[in-house]
C-alpha cells in the first residue's frame, strides 16, 4: 500500500460552466480557481470522470473536459494541491491504460497524482459514447482487476508488471517512469457496504463516501469490520465525504444561496449540502469528524467567484486542521 495522503479539504470542479462563460476563456479561469484553491488551503483539487454534465449538476449539453487531460493542465498550472478523478469509472479504460495516465499526472506535477476509482454508474452516458455498460457484478471484478493492475503498475520499478485478473490482464507491463510519489495513493469513491468498502480495506489508500453525519458513522464502522476480516490497520485509510459546500459572511447569505439546491435536490440535500457563515462550517465539519472522518471534498456552486473559493478554502482547510 501507499501511505495514507492527506486529505483534509479537497476541492472538485464537476461544472465547467459555472467557471468560464466562453470555452476561450476556460483555462485562464480554471487556472485563477485552481491556483486560488491551493494558496487558500485546500490541499486536493478533483474533476469529474464524465463525458457530458451529468443530473444533479447541470443539462447534459452542458461543457464536460475529459478528466485525465484537465488534471494535465491543472498540473502545469498548480504546484501544491494533489490532483486526482472524483472518481474514475472503470469500463472507461483499461486499467493499464489508467495506471499510465495517472503516473504520467504525478511525473508532471512532482508526485501530486491520486487515483481516484470506481465501479461507475452511469449508464445512459456510457451507452451514448459506444461503452458496453456491464452488470454491476461484472463492473465490481473490472474494479477489483483494475486495483490490482494499478497497484502493480505503480510499484513495478524499472521492471514489468503482470496480473492475470479476471476481465482484465496485463503481462510484463512497464511503467517508466515510476511515479515520482513511489506509490500512488488509491482512493475509491462510493459507498457500497458489501463489495466497494471491502475493496477500501483490502486495496486503497482512500475512501470517499456520501452521506449525513448518521450515515458516516456507520460507513466508518463498516470499514473498520472490513479491515479487521482482511487484517488491515484502520488506521492505514484515509476517510473522506463528498458535499457541496456554500459559505457565506453570515449563515443568512449562505442559507439564500443555498435554498435554490432544496427542491432539485430533495432528499440528498439534508445529505449533501453545507452552508453557513465560517463559524457554522466548522461546527458541521467538526460533528463530522467525529463521525470518523479525516477530510471532506466539496463542490461549489460559486466556484466561479474567487472570493468565494478563497473564503472556501480557508474555512474548511481550518474546520478540518
Amino acid at each position: 500500500m501507499a501511505s495514507a495522503p492527506i486529505i483534509r479539504a479537497g476541492l472538485q470542479i464537476p461544472d465547467f460552466n459555472r467557471v468560464a462563460s466562453e470555452p476561450g476563456d476556460l483555462m485562464g479561469r480554471l487556472a485563477a480557481v485552481a491556483t486560488t484553491a491551493e494558496d487558500a488551503g485546500f490541499d486536493s483539487i478533483y474533476v469529474m470522470d464524465h463525458l457530458h454534465q451529468i443530473r444533479g449538476v447541470g443539462p447534459q449539453e452542458n461543457w464536460m473536459l475529459e478528466g485525465n487531460t484537465a488534471l494535465g493542465a491543472l498540473a502545469a498550472v498548480t504546484e501544491k494541491a494533489q490532483l486526482g478523478l472524483m472518481v474514475g469509472g472503470i469500463h472507461y479504460r483499461n486499467p493499464a491504460l489508467m495506471a499510465k495516465a495517472t503516473t504520467t499526472i504525478d511525473v508532471l506535477s512532482g508526485g501530486r497524482a491520486i487515483l481516484g476509482i470506481g465501479a461507475a454508474w452511469n449508464d445512459v452516458e456510457s451507452l451514448a459514447y459506444g461503452y458496453e455498460f456491464p452488470p454491476l457484478g461484472v463492473r465490481f471484478e473490472m474494479l477489483e482487476d483494475g486495483l490490482r493492475i494499478c497497484r502493480a503498475m505503480f510499484t513495478s520499478g524499472p521492471g514489468t508488471a503482470t496480473v492475470d485478473g479476471e476481465r482484465h490482464h496485463v503481462k510484463d507491463a512497464y511503467n517508466n517512469p515510476q511515479p515520482l510519489r513511489g506509490n500512488i495513493p488509491i482512493l475509491i469513491g462510493g459507498s457500497g457496504e458489501k463489495k466497494t468498502l471491502r475493496m477500501v480495506a483490502q486495496y486503497a489508500d482512500a475512501s470517499n463516501v456520501f452521506g449525513d453525519v448518521e450515515r458516516i458513522k456507520h460507513l466508518m464502522s463498516v470499514i473498520d469490520g472490513h479491515c479487521e476480516t482482511v487484517g488491515r490497520d484502520p488506521g492505514e485509510i484515509t476517510r473522506t465525504k463528498l458535499a457541496t459546500l456554500i459559505v457565506g459572511a453570515t449563515h443568512e447569505e449562505a442559507a439564500a444561496a443555498a435554498e435554490p439546491l432544496r427542491g432539485p435536490m430533495g432528499e440528498r440535500f439534508e445529505q449533501v449540502v453545507l452552508f453557513g457563515d465560517p463559524d457554522g462550517i466548522a461546527e458541521q465539519c467538526a460533528a463530522h469528524r467525529e463521525a470518523g472522518l479525516d477530510g471532506i471534498i466539496v463542490n461549489m456552486p460559486q466556484v466561479g467567484d474567487l472570493e468565494k473559493v478563497e473564503l472556501a478554502g480557508k474555512t474548511l482547510s481550518a474546520a478540518m486542521a
